[in-house]
């Protein structure tokens, strides 16, 4: 194989299509956490709803993901979220984290 091709995967995409893949969500989950931030009355309903049910937020922030065209993983919010020197984010994660 040729220096510099991307790397054929099992299911027949290369690394190179799965890392545009990887950084298109990364930036869908700074997106989204954005245009949360923004409002704040979703931002509170989302808090109270982590302290009752974590991971149902952590699915809820998906959809509405999905919902304004940007499409995240848990998981990618979990890692956006952990990234971010906010300590009220940060607060959110722990009680998310805390509850799965």
């Amino acid at each position: 194989m040729a220096q510099n091709q991307p790397t054929p995967t099992p299911g027949g995409a290369t690394s190179t299509a799965t890392a545009v893949i990887t950084d298109n969500a990364n930036g869908n989950a700074a997106s989204l956490y954005q245009r949360i931030s923004q409002d704040p009355d979703l931002t509170q309903a989302l808090f109270r709803q982590a302290l009752q049910n974590p991971l149902g937020t952590l699915e809820q922030i998906c959809r509405l993901g999905d919902t304004w065209g940007l499409p995240v993983s848990v998981e990618q919010v979990k890692a956006h979220i952990s990234t971010l020197d906010d300590a009220d984010s940060k607060q959110w994660l722990l009680k998310a984290r805390g509850g799965l």
